[in-house]
Formats: C-alpha cells, sequence, structure tokens
C-alpha cells in the first residue's frame, strides 16, 4: 500500500510524465489539442485539464484545505490557454511533489474524509487508498492522452516507470 517512498516515487513519475505528454501535445496546434477524438472526456486538453482539477482537488483534501476557486467550474474547462495551462501544471507538479517530501509516514494511518462534489455527500476512505487514488487516476487518463497524442501524429516519448531519467528520480 502507499507510504512515502511510494508517494516519493509517483510523484517524480508524475512530473516527468507530465513534461513528457505536454512536450508531445505542444507539437500539435491549439485545433488539434482541442478536438473531439472519442476518449472520456472528448479531447486532448478536456482531458489534461480534468487530470490538473482532479490533482488540485485530491491534494487540496491531503493538505486539509479548500481547493482553489477556479476548480469550483466544470473539470474540463480549466484551460483557458495553453500557455498558462503549462505553467498550472508545472506549479501543481510541484506541489505534489513538495507534499510527497514533507509528509509524515503516520499521515498515512487512517481515514481521509471529505465532501465530495461529485456525489454531493461526505467522503471517508483510509489514506493509503486515496493517496493511491491520485496516482492511478493520473496514469489512467495520461493512458488517454498517450493514445490520442500517438493518433493525432504526436510522439511522445517512454512511459515505463524503469526509464524514468535520474534527474526525476533525484528530485
Amino acid at each position: 500500500m502507499a507510504n512515502k517512498d511510494y508517494v516519493l516515487l509517483m510523484a517524480r513519475y508524475n512530473t516527468w510524465q507530465n513534461q513528457n505528454l505536454i512536450a508531445a501535445a505542444s507539437s500539435l496546434d491549439q485545433a488539434a489539442r482541442q478536438a473531439e477524438r472519442g476518449a472520456f472526456f472528448g479531447s486532448i486538453e478536456k482531458t489534461f485539464s480534468h487530470l490538473l482539477w482532479g490533482d488540485g482537488i485530491w491534494l487540496s483534501r491531503f493538505e486539509g484545505r479548500d481547493p482553489p476557486a477556479t476548480y469550483k467550474i466544470e473539470s474540463t474547462a480549466l484551460i483557458e490557454t495553453w500557455d498558462q495551462y503549462q505553467q498550472d501544471r508545472a506549479a501543481l507538479d510541484r506541489q505534489i511533489l513538495a507534499w510527497a517530501h514533507r509528509v509524515s509516514p503516520d499521515w498515512f494511518e487512517g481515514e481521509l474524509t471529505w465532501h465530495s462534489g461529485m456525489s454531493g455527500r461526505t467522503a471517508s476512505r483510509p489514506k493509503q487508498m486515496v493517496a493511491v487514488q491520485l496516482f492511478n487516476h493520473q496514469t489512467h487518463h495520461r493512458g488517454q492522452i498517450h493514445a490520442m497524442l500517438t493518433a493525432a501524429g504526436a510522439k511522445p516519448d517512454a512511459t515505463d516507470l524503469q526509464a524514468m531519467p535520474d534527474e526525476f528520480l533525484e528530485m
């Protein structure tokens, strides 16, 4: 199950893969990133937006604070410009990595309780489970993004964990 070592590894992987997929997506024009591609959220940009939203929501829950006010809109509507998105994504990745560095081993004990906007009710789950959920959710939707990018002619780099460059392992 999740522990400090797990979240550090996955936060590093998250940063690497977001940089990888954003670089590939940046090789496409805006129309290609916004084109309907039949994925769950439709387009490359909408899926990136949903990931930003989900990561920000989970991190705010982990840190016991309210999510950013802008996150109260539709999860697929956070990208106003591609340049701003890249800045927002990089900032959130730094925040996730900082959380992973400072989280104490005892944080993983017990349950996390939050109000779920999706279900409209209070939810509670083991902290180990929701830490895994953060990173599993990212991997799931990044897989969709990877497939859409490939279909659009972009060429993302490797995604396998063991291929992560040393510079990310040392973050």
